[in-house]
């Protein structure tokens, strides 16, 4: 039987930014222990954060791309996946300009994440840029 460690981590549901640790057993997210030090979430999560491994391992997570094909979905490599985003997202700024494009970030995603994702909006010459916390 391995040995549980604890990964520092950072909870993925808003920009709070509440640090957590991650119990990890043989390469296994187990569990969590709180950050009794962590400045903003002060040995706390709320009721979000205190289920956040809940994604980890849910059977309907996503975990590979899926093209839809008429009426079904099929699976894709990753390669094929981001090359037809890529030239869709092309294809639709050159026939419509870049204000047809518009990007939905996620508080699922980091912050430095969601940043990125902006900057990538703003690189295609579009500033339609919506999060779903806003909602």
């Amino acid at each position: 039987m391995g040995n549980s460690s604890y990964v520092p981590s950072v909870c993925p549901y808003c920009g709070v930014g509440c640090g957590l640790f991650i119990e990890v057993k043989d390469g296994i997210a187990t569990g969590l222990k709180y950050m009794d030090d962590h400045p903003t979430s002060e040995g706390a999560l709320c009721p979000k954060g205190n289920s956040c491994l809940d994604l980890v391992y849910n059977p309907q997570r996503l975990q590979y791309p899926l093209k839809r094909v008429y009426d079904h979905f099929e699976r894709i490599s990753w390669d094929e996946a981001l090359s037809l985003i890529a030239d869709n997202l092309g294809q639709i700024r050159e026939e419509s300009g870049p204000d047809a494009l518009a990007f939905l970030a996620s508080a699922k995603a980091t912050n430095e994440d969601n940043y990125l994702f902006q900057k990538l909006a703003r690189m295609l010459g579009t500033n339609n840029v919506d999060h779903c916390a806003r909602l």
